[in-house]
């Protein structure tokens, strides 16, 4: 649950939050994520830097850029997390909807 924890607590940030949206558009620099953010581009490094602890975002050099994309590994460990509430609901449902008599059971 570690890096789940991680990962949440990264995402509960809504800048952070955004810069996670904008990139599930496609690999962005920095530069080009601080134009679309209200915030400066010191200030989305730093986010990034955060996102790229918790295993949300991965960087690459371009030259003097870098270059990030979202990390589909930390992606699916969320998502994986959250199916399990999901499958629970589902089975609980399940079990409620067999458990119930059907009208043409009743005495």
């Amino acid at each position: 649950m570690a890096t789940n924890q991680s990962a949440l607590t990264a995402l509960a940030d809504p800048t952070r939050r955004a810069i996670v949206e904008a990139l599930a558009d496609g690999p962005l620099p920095v530069g080009r994520l601080a134009q679309r953010l209200p915030v400066t581009r010191p200030a989305v490094s730093q986010h990034l830097k955060v996102l790229k602890e918790a295993g949300l975002v991965r960087e690459r050099a371009e030259g003097t850029r870098r270059v990030y994309r979202l990390d589909p590994r930390g992606l699916a460990e969320i998502r994986a997390w959250l199916d399990q509430f999901w499958d629970r609901a589902l089975a609980s449902f399940k079990e409620a909807a067999e458990s119930e008599t059907s009208p043409k059971e009743q005495p």
